[in-house]
């Protein structure tokens, strides 16, 4: 099986998709909270809102995409079980959804990845195998599905995940109907894909940047080579950022979409790490981060002063690096 998946054209999504996913998974999920910020529009000079995924069910928005996927199983899938690949936050968010599904769920993780994500994963109810780095345990996850005969749910490439993923640009453009600019973390690109490709369909001209480290900047590179890419290494102290490669069809939506892809270094992510903890009180990972990190630098484009909404994607930072990463910050 391919590393990289290509799944659909980008030419089935619709309003209606987005909507039917959204009415699919809302009962199960939280629609997490638009929190303006006032020290932060008055650093950036517009109306700055923080969209708190990090406070969404395990922690991050993974939830949505995962359980959307989980529940458009057939019964044979669900009979059989399913396997998947994460750092950790859509670890955690698979095996949460496939508990309350009542489906048997298998995680691996690169060896690397946060002990806390890994500890999470297992006690949501999943079997979870640590494996080299991110290329290898994407490996491995297809080598044990085709062994058990399990059904592998792709973190990003897949058009179940990115259509639950869309109820997060829905809810944005509900809740602040005037938003101009959507700033939104990349890894593989299941999150900015969707919120560019949900948003196009409800709020067309809201222009939708994605941040990538620089220490992982596989979307980046693809959008300039006009194809999906594979790294041979990634490295950036957002381990939910570091996704070997983008996806095809995340690729092939944001590159319709989207404005572009920034890029920010490691010092900015935990520069705004330390940000939102101080002057907004929101505990974010380093991944959850990386969208203010393009702000606060002054990288993101804005075309006037309308309202801009930055993604906090996700909040489980492991408590025992928090420490060293405000310090960092300091």
């Amino acid at each position: 099986m391919d590393i990289i998946l290509a799944m659909t054209s980008i030419h089935e999504f619709s309003r209606e998709r987005f909507e039917d996913a959204r009415a699919r998974i809302a009962p199960s999920i939280h629609r997490t909270p638009l929190v303006p910020s006032r020290t932060l529009s008055d650093r950036i000079g517009a109306p700055v809102y923080l969209k708190c995924e990090n406070l969404q069910k395990t922690g991050s928005f993974k939830v949505r995409g995962a359980l959307h996927r989980l529940l458009r199983l057939s019964d044979e899938e669900r009979a059989r079980g399913v396997a998947t690949i994460s750092a950790g936050n859509h670890a955690q968010a698979v095996a949460w959804a496939a508990s309350a599904a009542g489906v048997k769920s298998l995680v691996v993780m690169p060896e690397h990845a946060s002990p806390m994500k890994a500890r999470a994963s297992r006690e949501y109810g999943a079997e979870v195998v640590l494996h080299g780095d991110a290329t290898a345990a994407f490996k491995k996850v297809f080598e044990l599905a085709d062994d058990r005969g399990l059904t592998f749910v792709h973190p990003f490439d897949d058009p179940e995940v990115v259509a639950g993923h869309g109820s997060c640009g829905l809810e944005i453009a509900e809740d602040l109907p005037d938003v101009r600019t959507v700033v939104v973390p990349v890894g593989g690109g299941g999150l900015s894909s969707a919120i560019a490709t949900s948003l196009a369909f409800v709020k067309p001209g809201v222009a939708v940047w994605g941040v990538e480290p620089e220490g992982a900047p596989a979307m980046h590179r693809s959008l300039e080579a006009g194809r999906a890419l594979h790294l041979d290494a990634v490295s950036t102290v957002a381990d939910g950022l570091a996704a070997p490669m983008a996806g095809v069809l995340n690729h092939q939506l944001l590159a319709e979409h989207a404005r572009g892809v920034i890029l920010v270094t490691d010092d900015e992510i935990v520069a705004a790490l330390h940000v939102l903890l101080e002057r907004t009180k929101l505990l974010a990972e380093p991944a959850g981060a990386a969208g203010l990190a393009a702000l606060l630098a002054g990288r993101v484009p804005l075309d006037d002063s309308g309202p801009v909404v930055v993604v906090i994607s996700g909040g489980n930072v492991d408590l025992a690096s928090l420490g060293s990463l405000l310090e960092r910050a300091v």
